[in-house]
């Protein structure tokens, strides 16, 4: 069972940034990819950022140019660092590991609130 431990979120005006770090009990290069997803009241999980075991990476339209996510592989950690933050951005954000051969494993979650 891999765990994935969330830290970073909290409350910050509009405008202004938050960095998310994920940390993985094991290799991340197990994963098909590293992800954040948010999901907001009364709204459907989505994908925010991921970053593929060759370090690719891919954006939601929405979050293009303010969200940045990285990864150290020694470390086995997934970074999201989110600047200009806006009152859109408000959700929960879960990190994930999806796409190896065990399956996809989510962290708990942590609750992002933007003020406007």
């Amino acid at each position: 069972q891999v765990q994935l431990v969330e830290s970073g979120g909290g409350l910050v005006q509009a405008g202004g940034s938050l960095s998310l770090s994920c940390a993985a009990s094991e290799s991340i290069f197990r994963f098909n990819h590293m992800g954040w997803y948010r999901q907001a009241p009364g709204k459907q999980r989505e994908l925010v950022a991921a970053i593929t075991s060759y370090g690719s990476t891919n954006y939601a339209d929405s979050v293009k140019g303010r969200f940045t996510i990285s990864r150290d592989t020694a470390k086995n950690t997934v970074w999201l660092q989110m600047n200009s933050l806006k009152s859109e951005d408000t959700a929960v954000y879960y990190c994930a590991a999806r796409g190896g051969r065990s399956g996809d494993y989510w962290g708990q979650g942590t609750q992002v609130t933007v003020s406007s």
